[in-house]
Order: C-alpha cells, then sequence, then structure tokens
C-alpha cells in the first residue's frame, strides 16, 4: 500500500559526503514527517535527523552541523546530505514516514528497506 525506497548509499573515504534520497510512494493522503534512521550490528537502531511538513528540522548530536535533512513535499521525498563524513557514520541507514492514507484517519509510520553506507578510514 506503501512504499519508502532509499538510495544513494555507498562507499566513500573519511571526509567525504554522500546524499540519501527516499521516495514514498502508495496510497498517501498526507504527510507529517520524515525521518532517517541508522543502526550498526548489535546496536539498536538510532534517529539521525527528522524533517517535519511544517518545514522545521531535527538531528542527532553526533551528526549536527555535518549532515543536512531536506524534503519536498510535491515530491514525497526526503534528503539526507552527509558531508565530513567518519568511520562512525558507518551503518544501514533507514528512511521512515509517519504518514496517513486515503481512508484512514490514523497516523501510521513505514520503513524503507535501508542502505548502506560505509565510510574507510
Amino acid at each position: 500500500q506503501v512504499q519508502l525506497v532509499e538510495s544513494g548509499g555507498g562507499l566513500v573515504q573519511t571526509g567525504g559526503s554522500l546524499r540519501l534520497s527516499c521516495v514514498a510512494s502508495g496510497n498517501i493522503f498526507n504527510i507529517d514527517s520524515m525521518s532517517w534512521y541508522r543502526q550498526t550490528p548489535g546496536k539498536e537502531r538510532e534517529l539521525v535527523a527528522r524533517f517535519s511538513s511544517g518545514g522545521t528540522s531535527d538531528y542527532a548530536d553526533s551528526v549536527k552541523d555535518r549532515f543536512t535533512v531536506s524534503g519536498d513535499e510535491a515530491k514525497n521525498t526526503a534528503y539526507l546530505q552527509m558531508n565530513s563524513l567518519k568511520p562512525e557514520d558507518t551503518a544501514v541507514y533507514y528512511c521512515s514516514a509517519r504518514l496517513r492514507v486515503w481512508g484512514n484517519r490514523n497516523w501510521e509510520t513505514y520503513w524503507g528497506q535501508g542502505t548502506q553506507v560505509t565510510v574507510s578510514s
């Protein structure tokens, strides 16, 4: 019914940049926010950044001043521009969206399949 598809992950050297994209598609009425999480083996998934429909954004302390989250509401797309990457940024990055589908008043959260980001030292 709703799909989130991430792209843009890959291998980059320390100090490099990557831009992740997440496209939400399906029976979407409206989106409240789109977020980026990341996870490494043996650790819990952590919030990296969130972009809300009102234009506000939030960041984890570890990525402030290096990552920028943005969104295109008309395209149901979120972006994560990652600069000055460090080896500790290596993780699988997941996109999530808090949204409503047509015919349902309830807000629901959907997840993408994840994209690997690897930063070599």
